[in-house]
């Protein structure tokens, strides 16, 4: 009777789900998503080779209109190469660290997986460190005076110079970044500052790692007692 009582309830309990239930769209929702988000990186991509594009014209539009135009040949002024050069680095400053830190934020989170604001922190605080840097190395290399009279070739090797030097940094400083991450993860670890507790309870006693974050922790607890089977009248 016992066994004919629980494979009713059970029987009414799905049948229940199967009435409220339905369809799972999961599998749809994920791939339409994907096509979403393909279609939005192909957009991206576009919007910035559509501004590159832009710029680089708005730089040679500025070129002409302020270079020397002499007997069919085309020079200019040494302000108008600095003015140019300038323009350029506050651009690669401005957009190159961003679009790179835009692919490390995964490793990033990773790393600070246990505490994600101490991550958040640590970006905001790197990104301030990298534009001093930038801004520094840009102030420290303008010129203020023609010092390549008769000598144009010079002052371009100067110019692709600094451009070389500020590339050169960005990458120096983002391989050093990279290669820290986890040594600075480990050493917040060791120190019991990567979460609220440095310890998780593990199966059988002991303990584990914290888990991560979008861990989903299932708490077990006995249900109530049940009341007992209505007596049965004899057959």
């Amino acid at each position: 009777m016992i066994e004919r009582d629980v494979e009713r309830r059970l029987a009414d309990a799905f049948g229940e789900a199967r009435r409220t239930t339905g369809a799972n769209p999961d599998l749809f929702a994920r791939v339409e998503r994907t096509v979403e988000d393909d279609g939005d990186r192909r957009r991206w991509r576009g919007r910035m080779a559509g501004r590159v594009a832009l710029f680089a014209a708005a730089l040679v539009a500025v070129a002409l209109l302020f270079g020397d135009h002499d007997k069919g040949g085309f020079t200019m002024r040494w302000w108008l190469i600095e003015l140019l050069t300038n323009v350029v680095l506050v651009a690669i400053a401005a957009v190159l660290g961003p679009f790179i830190k835009r692919f490390g934020r995964a490793y990033a989170a990773d790393v600070f997986r246990a505490n994600p604001r101490t991550g958040k922190s640590y970006l905001v605080l790197t990104d301030v460190a990298y534009y001093l840097i930038f801004s520094a190395f840009i102030l420290f290399t303008i010129s203020f005076k023609d010092g390549w009279v008769g000598d144009r070739p010079g002052q371009w090797k100067q110019e692709v110079a600094r451009l070389g030097g500020i590339l050169l940094i960005m990458g120096v400083l983002h391989a050093a970044n990279v290669v820290a991450l986890p040594v600075i993860g480990q050493m917040l670890s060791a120190k019991g500052l990567d979460g609220p507790s440095s310890s998780w309870p593990a199966p059988g006693g002991g303990a584990s790692a914290p888990p991560g974050p979008g861990t989903w922790i299932v708490h077990i607890e006995p249900a109530a007692a049940a009341p007992p089977d209505p007596p049965t009248a004899p057959g």
